[in-house]
């Protein structure tokens, strides 16, 4: 009997679609397929990978309209933010696109005549560049988009095939952007979505797989390595984070409250770096406080279909009990509720799952909810005394993903930053990526680097070549 995944729209807790469920051997069967076809996708000259995925970027921008419809109905992202995000993922496309050629090019490291052995003759050394092979893609469901693009853009220009599994909670998006790319001139045998939830996600890691790359929490993640590590493959890991920032005294109070502000509740605080602790120097805590409350007023919770909404559903009804769970141990702390704090009595015609943007002061680190991973529209502001307090409270943590400071002078920003652990770091700004730049998590924020040249070189495997002539 085949199994169903329903898609439930978290606006309203309304049934959207039931998709089938990919059991053992139809994951088996993906894979078998997906190993055939490799070989042949990596002999294509690297000019006829590029086409296809150079259409692929064209067609998101075409198409933004209906794909960003798609996401908000089965994830809850406001539709303003959804249609942004698949505008701007071409800007990371074309960064594989215009450096993978560079990247995968061989290079001769030496060369001389050739002397070990009577004769004449060359010695050349060559360090060249092999696709990985067949890669599972387990990807997210907050940033479909960006998240799987990372992955599965580089890994098919090297000439690796992919399995890709959409998170459950996204998978409508997931064959939306299978759709996509056949339509781009992929073969269907070379991006191949494997579809389901945990289950499906165990059997594809027990497929005879090259690399397995993962989105999402630090106890999945490590269930994966675990799984994963007696075939000695690639292991890449994007994880949770708990990422804070520090506000100096001599800020624009206003301007830091109000970019912290956007940092911390933008896609519902539903971001892998979203700002999840702030610490204020205490000569200006006070204003800080009163200037980041006004702009989180501002935010317009509600139906995620409209335009104007800044703050829609939370996408899983049971991070409400986490939220919940925390807010409650602040309070019982001794931390103050500003604002929030708790589900929202529906104001609009909706009945989903929505929690009112939330922000505690006098909170601690003997509290959750400055140490535990929130992943929601709740935030906790301490009160610090000095740079070294500051630095101290920021590395209270296992989570290694970013860190941001506010403060007039580079120079003391980046002396503070560079004794936070953190694979980012941000000066007067926060939760932003760039695809220059590697995205990488210490700790339990996660292995290996997406982005960057380091993001395409991770989908390849070096090979020395020792080349005598003569």
């Amino acid at each position: 009997m085949t199994d169903f995944l329903s898609v439930i729209n978290p606006a309203t807790e309304e049934l959207i679609k039931e998709i089938p469920v990919d059991d053992e051997a139809a994951v088996a069967k993906k894979a078998i397929s997906a190993r055939n076809a490799q070989g042949a996708w990596a002999a294509k000259p690297l000019s006829e990978r590029l086409k296809p995925i150079e259409a692929f970027s064209q067609l998101l921008v075409q198409k933004a309209d209906t794909l960003a419809a798609t996401m908000t109905a089965e994830t809850g992202k406001p539709i303003s933010q959804a249609k942004s995000e698949i505008l701007a993922t071409p800007q990371r496309i074309d960064f594989f696109v215009e450096n993978v050629a560079q990247v995968m090019a061989a290079q001769t490291v030496h060369h001389e005549p050739w002397s070990a052995l009577p004769g004449t003759g060359q010695l050349e050394e060559i360090l060249a560049y092999d696709p990985l092979g067949v890669i599972a893609n387990i990807s997210a469901w907050n940033y479909p988009y960006f998240v799987g693009s990372n992955v599965f853009i580089p890994a098919l220009l090297t000439g690796n095939t992919v399995l890709y599994k959409p998170s459950e909670i996204a998978t409508m998006t997931g064959l939306a952007i299978a759709d996509l790319l056949y339509e781009s001139g992929i073969p269907e045998d070379v991006f191949i979505p494997v579809l389901g939830a945990g289950l499906t996600g165990a059997a594809l890691l027990e497929q005879p797989i090259d690399g397995v790359f993962f989105t999402g929490s630090y106890a999945t993640g490590q269930k994966i390595a675990i799984a994963a590590a007696p075939k000695l493959i690639k292991v890449q890991l994007e994880l949770g984070g708990k990422d804070p920032a520090y506000v100096c005294e001599d800020v624009e109070v206003a301007i830091a409250a109000a970019s912290l502000a956007d940092g911390a509740f933008y896609n519902n605080g539903q971001s892998c770096c979203a700002v999840e602790r702030i610490y204020v120097h205490s000569d200006v805590y006070d204003d800080f406080i009163e200037a980041f409350l006004k702009t989180v007023e501002t935010f317009t919770l509600g139906d995620p279909t409209q335009p104007d909404t800044y703050l829609g559903p939370l996408s899983r009804k049971p991070q409400i009990d986490v939220l919940t769970a925390q807010v409650s141990d602040a309070l019982s702390k001794g931390a103050t509720l500003r604002c929030g704090g708790k589900p929202v009595d529906q104001p609009f015609s909706l009945r989903g799952v929505y929690f009112s943007p939330t922000v505690l002061t006098e909170v601690t680190h003997d509290m959750a909810v400055m140490k535990a991973e929130t992943f929601g529209p709740v935030i906790g502001i301490q009160k610090v005394e000095s740079d070294r307090e500051a630095i101290a409270l920021m590395n209270d943590t296992d989570y290694g993903l970013t860190a941001a400071v506010y403060c007039q002078e580079r120079g003391r920003a980046t002396q503070i930053l560079s004794q936070v652990n953190s694979g980012s770091a941000y000066w007067n700004c926060c939760d932003r990526v760039s695809p220059k730049l590697p995205w990488t998590g210490r700790g339990h924020s996660g292995m290996g680097a997406t982005l960057s040249a380091e993001g395409i070189r991770t989908f390849l495997q070096p090979r020395g070549w020792h080349l005598r002539t003569g």
